[in-house]
């Protein structure tokens, strides 16, 4: 993670954008759609035995400590100056505590792996909220992305839909985690930062944890570490350095190297990795389905990655 201790979050002049997306981005990006697709089983199997609320509030606080340990030790400032800290406290409140008390009471009021899928709508609100508050330029490109990356989420979805009926108030506190990331990610984009990235995602971290281990003091069970299984643990530690550690600065620097949409679009392969890296790991069923929704969504990142990379390789 070697980067300009003065490095900033700056947004990209549109024609730069434009014309030169960094192969950085692109790696990054597959990574993160692997790893964090990864994510969804692996934290499934720590959940089985560990309260969601004090699970949230250790992935938070490691999350901050590590990466604010990383920043330092590499000889970076964590100084976040005055004219950074209402900034950063506002992406703190809907990239952390709004997305993860939000989706922690939906998971909690549905399916788990539907709700996962409801809180990969972010990219619509992010793609939406970028054009409006960014002035980010949207082509037709990402709109037939994001039209064939929902389609393949709805399909996952389909027949689960009465199911959601059912449980109305889940599907809202998931669509509402998912408009809370949307936001987060697209304010993350607005300000300029003077922090390295790994200093502004451990600083959102350990101030969003403070409400969040509010909460699990105040309503989560505390766990008995001692009879925890061997498969806890090794979930729990792949999360906390996976997940929280190295994908979240990932996502943030993503952020900071594409326009908001195209990032955001990016990450609809998530779910869909997570579905079917279920299936591998913990036995559940991949049908026709699954299968759709990979081809869809997988379209939708050639027609909004792919297609333009090539149309600007074989250019002159």
């Amino acid at each position: 993670m070697s980067e300009d201790p003065n490095a900033a979050l700056v947004t990209p002049k549109p024609k730069a954008a434009a014309e030169s997306l960094p192969r950085t981005g692109f790696i990054l990006l597959g990574m993160l759609s692997f790893l964090w697709g990864m994510n969804w089983p692996v934290m499934k199997i720590a959940l089985s035995e560990i309260d969601v609320w004090f699970f949230r509030s250790l992935c938070m606080i490691f999350g901050g400590l590590v990466l604010l340990g990383i920043t330092a030790a590499g000889g970076r400032s964590l100084r976040v100056s005055s004219t950074e800290i209402k900034p950063l406290m506002l992406c703190t409140l809907f990239n952390i505590v709004g997305w993860h008390l939000l989706s922690a009471y939906g998971v909690s009021l549905m399916a788990a792996g539907r709700a996962s899928i409801i809180a990969f709508t972010m990219p619509v609100w992010a793609a939406l909220l970028g054009s409006l508050i960014l002035r980010e330029h949207t082509t037709w490109r990402h709109w037939l992305g994001l039209a064939l990356g929902m389609a393949g989420l709805a399909v996952l979805i389909g027949p689960d839909l009465i199911t959601l009926g059912q449980a109305p108030l889940g599907a809202v506190f998931m669509l509402c985690a998912a408009m809370s990331w949307g936001l987060g990610t697209v304010l993350v984009k607005r300000y300029r930062w003077t922090m390295p990235t790994a200093a502004l995602v451990g600083w959102q971290f350990l101030l969003g944890s403070i409400p969040i281990t509010l909460g699990a003091v105040w309503i989560g069970e505390v766990p008995d570490y001692e009879s925890l299984s061997s498969a806890a643990l090794l979930a729990t530690a792949y999360v906390l350095l996976v997940p929280i550690g190295f994908c979240h600065w990932a996502w943030f620097k993503v952020v900071s190297l594409f326009p908001a949409a195209l990032a955001a679009i990016g990450t609809l392969a998530i779910p869909v990795i997570g579905v079917l890296a279920s299936g591998f790991l913990l036995g559940e069923s991949i049908g026709f389905r699954e299968i759709l929704a990979l081809a869809l969504v997988c379209a939708a990142l050639v027609v909004v990655l792919v297609l333009p990379a090539l149309r600007r390789r074989g250019r002159p």
